[in-house]
């Protein structure tokens, strides 16, 4: 996705997943049980894993990051998702998956790109979500979002994905972002047209509050890089 200055074209392969999950809101998909994933950290397995993919300086930015764990533990909502957001905007380059991984669509866990400090739209938002759900705000109110976002004035668009707050299911969520660094409710961006959400626990259509099937089924990237995370430390048990 683009980055707080430039936009870049979808790549190739986040076309072809976008196109594959057309068949969202078909009954073949319907009734599937969740199975339900909460963000807990082994520290110890983590530092090894940092370490062993990028020396020093890897566990240096995640000594910083549980540093931000400790700071906003306890802290007021609005907080939290403002220093969040914050952190990894600012810590984290934005890069084409062809450039960082040479690979057309990869999704990397918050220690990949934490550990390169570069990564595009669904690495920010996976960071951003798994980070705030270790400060212990609910999964049930935190849902990644694809979109498809404007380029400026213009009609063209291109595929993006965010984070959204939902203070309930219904409600309109405030949309974390690492185009624009404040954060907004989801009526003020006009620039983008939701295309689907999901968490752990759930995958939704369009705007809709029913969950529509099980994101670990469904989404095998999203299935890839919990595996992943479960072997670095982020996630134990399910």
């Amino acid at each position: 996705m683009a980055d707080r200055s430039t936009h870049a074209p979808a790549s190739l392969g986040r076309r072809r997943f976008l196109a594959s999950m057309g068949s969202l809101a078909l009954g073949g998909i319907l009734g599937l049980r969740p199975t339900r994933l909460e963000a807990r950290l082994d520290a110890p397995r983590l530092r090894r894993s940092m370490e062993d993919a990028y020396g020093q300086s890897g566990l240096e930015v995640l000594d910083d990051w549980f540093g931000l764990l400790d700071r906003l533990a306890g802290a007021d909502l609005d907080r939290q998702l403002r220093e969040v957001n914050g952190f990894f905007n600012r810590r984290v380059r934005w890069l084409d998956d062809s450039l960082i991984w040479r690979q057309e669509d990869y999704w990397a866990t918050p220690l990949e790109t934490l550990g390169r400090g570069e990564g595009d739209c669904e690495d920010f938002s996976i960071a951003k979500y798994i980070t705030l759900q270790q400060l212990g705000i609910p999964t049930d109110q935190l849902r990644m979002i694809y979109v498809r976002a404007r380029i400026g004035r213009s009609q063209i668009t291109q595929a993006h994905m965010v984070l959204g707050y939902y203070e309930t299911p219904d409600a309109e969520p405030l949309i974390l972002d690492n185009l624009v660094p404040s954060i907004t409710p989801a009526r003020d961006r006009t620039d983008l047209d939701p295309l689907f959400s999901f968490n752990s626990s759930g995958l939704w259509a369009g705007g809709s509050s029913r969950s529509r099937a099980d994101p670990v089924a469904r989404l095998s990237r999203w299935r890839r890089v919990l595996d992943r995370m479960r072997l670095q430390g982020f996630i134990q048990g399910g």
